[in-house]
């Protein structure tokens, strides 16, 4: 199963058959970088699953923890008892080790998508691939979970970003997240074109953005700091429900102000490798656009997350966010 589908995936080599058996169910490689598996049983409290990795091609560490986790189904050590889409996203960026080829691949996921291009390909086919796996498990509670590590040190090694929705995020959910050992939760401030927006937009899935560490090789992650997210993975692929944790230890932040990148003439006034979360006193300069103008820290200390002054015009520089008090 797992070699076929990184054949079709990753070698562009046609697989004889698109489907077989596993122990415990059965599999359909649907696309290069698409596998579905479908349980003979399905438990009691299972979910209809996406787990999703590789929307930017240097992001290795996931697709090597989804990786060992469909070893353990196909060696049988791990049960399968819930519907489950895998997905690796931008092909052409995970072969050549890159963030993306021509555009950023998370940024394309809405249904008025009109813009051509292989990235833009890719969007509407995975979006029809979500549309069509959450209508064959109809009447299911949805579950998304859209994996990426960060291109810079982090406060915070391992959060999860909530996308903004009319869909509310069980309680459940965040016990679930902290027994994976997630140290931080973001809230989004407005709707985005992200992944896992998509799936809590359009299908009111409990979706998040994963970030687990920071991007590294192939070989060089270090999986074992992700082995309770690898356990919180297997539990609901098994169909069962995760045990819970206490929440206690997560830091909640919302977002108060995204940094647009206007013009070319556009910089970020601070050190370059600079962690996410680090905060920033009222009156600091943080970007400079010839077109928008500065942006300077209001009365109110702001922490910076994601930023990359060398993002596309009219892309997010930066995020900038507050503690939330629980």
């Amino acid at each position: 199963m797992l070699g076929q589908w990184l054949d079709w995936t990753l070698d562009d080599q046609t697989p004889g058959t698109r489907e077989g058996r596993l122990e415990g169910g059965r599999y359909q490689l649907r696309a290069p970088g698409v596998l579905e598996l479908v349980p003979d049983h399905i438990g009691e409290n299972a979910h209809a699953c996406i787990f999703s990795a590789a929307l930017h091609g240097n992001e290795t560490a996931p697709v090597e923890l989804l990786g060992q986790w469909l070893c353990a189904l196909e060696a049988g050590t791990q049960r399968l008892g819930a519907p489950v889409l895998v997905i690796l996203g931008n092909i052409p960026a995970l072969k050549a080790q890159t963030r993306f080829v021509t555009t950023n691949l998370n940024r394309l996921f809405f249904r008025e998508l009109d813009r051509d291009g292989d990235e833009p390909d890719r969007a509407r086919l995975l979006m029809a691939e979500v549309d069509a796996f959450f209508a064959r498990n109809a009447g299911r509670a949805r579950l998304h979970y859209d994996l990426h590590t960060a291109i810079r040190q982090s406060l915070y090694p391992r959060f999860v970003v909530e996308p903004f929705s009319d869909t509310s995020t069980e309680a459940r959910q965040w016990a679930w997240l902290a027994g994976a050992d997630m140290q931080a939760v973001l809230h989004q401030h407005q709707h985005s074109h992200t992944f896992s927006h998509y799936s809590r937009h359009y299908h009111g899935a409990q979706a998040f953005t994963f970030e687990l560490g920071r991007v590294a090789p192939f070989g060089h992650n270090d999986l074992a700091a992700l082995a309770p997210m690898l356990a919180l993975i297997a539990t609901l692929g098994a169909g069962e429900l995760p045990a819970s944790s206490s929440t206690a230890p997560l830091a909640f932040f919302r977002v108060e102000h995204e940094l647009l990148r206007t013009c070319e003439d556009f910089t970020l006034c601070f050190a370059e490798d600079v962690a996410n979360f680090t905060p920033f006193a009222p009156g600091t300069k943080l970007a400079s656009d010839a077109q928008a103008g500065d942006f300077v820290v209001g009365e109110t200390p702001l922490r910076v997350v994601f930023p990359n002054a060398r993002v596309e015009i009219g892309a997010r520089a930066a995020l900038l966010v507050s503690p939330v008090e629980k």
